[in-house]
Parts: structure tokens; sequence; C-alpha cells
């Protein structure tokens, strides 16, 4: 299994110019590839309007780690997960039900209604996010247990998931 993460854009437009030490780490860990064991290689949660997002937060950076390039470099990696818009709609489909649909207006989620599915598709359900809306959506979303931190150093994301069993 993989060992992904979601990153919110109001995280990964800092990757450009990254002023503290666990923001270098996540970095570091997200740039990590091996290609003779890809089981540990971190892997970037995804979907067509995030990766709009991160483009549009890097325009005119030119820095090897701003979140465009990460992203260039785990595409041509195999690295990104990619949720289709079809996985989207299906999960909210199921899953949003008007209660839930209620509570994201009331914490004025519009915008990143579309991310939160992306967070519980994936496998280890790992996210960074800053936004205390979001965060907060994603956390209490009924049935699903998450991890969601503000911070890279709350988050064990470097931890090695790849034989956990579901």
């Amino acid at each position: 299994m993989k060992n992904d993460i979601f990153i919110d854009t109001n995280v990964a437009k800092n990757f450009g110019t990254p002023l503290h030490d666990e923001y270098k780490k996540l970095i570091s860990w997200l740039k990590k590839h091996d290609p003779k064991d890809k089981s540990k290689d971190a892997h970037l949660v995804v979907s067509k309007k995030l990766l709009i997002e991160y483009v549009g937060a890097s325009i005119g950076a030119t820095a090897e780690n701003n979140i465009g390039a990460l992203v260039n470099v785990m595409s041509r990696q195999g690295r990104l997960v990619n949720i289709s818009k079809s996985e989207i709609e299906s999960f909210k489909s199921k899953h949003f039900s008007k209660t839930i649909q209620k509570r994201l207006v009331q914490l004025r989620l519009k915008k990143d209604e579309e991310h939160v599915p992306l967070v519980l598709q994936s496998f280890r359900k790992f996210a960074l996010i800053i936004d205390a809306p979001f965060r907060k959506a994603v956390q209490e979303f009924p049935g699903f247990e998450v991890r969601v931190e503000s911070r890279p150093q709350d988050l064990p994301y470097a931890e090695d998931w790849s034989d956990r069993k579901i």
C-alpha cells in the first residue's frame, strides 16, 4: 500500500521558500524516491482541481522544491494518487448526506468541498490542512478515521505504512 498524504494548497504554496525545518523535512520526504524499492516512496493524493490550485500557487516560483516542480517529478515517477472527478462524485453521492452538506455550508467550505473526498478516499487518510474549518470538516466526517494536522511535525507522515493490512 502507498505511503500517501493530502497536502492542501495553503500548505503547499510555502514549499518554494520553506522557513521552518519541519517543512524542509516534509519536502525532503516527498522528494525521496527509490526506483528499486518503491514501497517506501511518498505519494501525493491529488485531483485535477487540486493540481490546478497547485499550479496557481506556484506561478512564478523557480525553486526546485515548489509544489509545481514536486508534482511534476512525482508524476513522472508514478507517485501521484489521482482521484478522478467521477470517484469524487460517487463518494459524495454515497457519503454526503443533507446533514453533511449543510455542515459544509456552515463551515463555508464550497471551495474545498471537493477536497474532502480526497482525504477520505486515500489509503492512510493523512492530511496537512492549515484552514481550520476545512480541517474540522475532515476530522469530524462520520464513519472515517483520519489524521489531520496543520503542521508537518504533528503528523507521522514519514512512517512506513507499506505493509499495513486493510
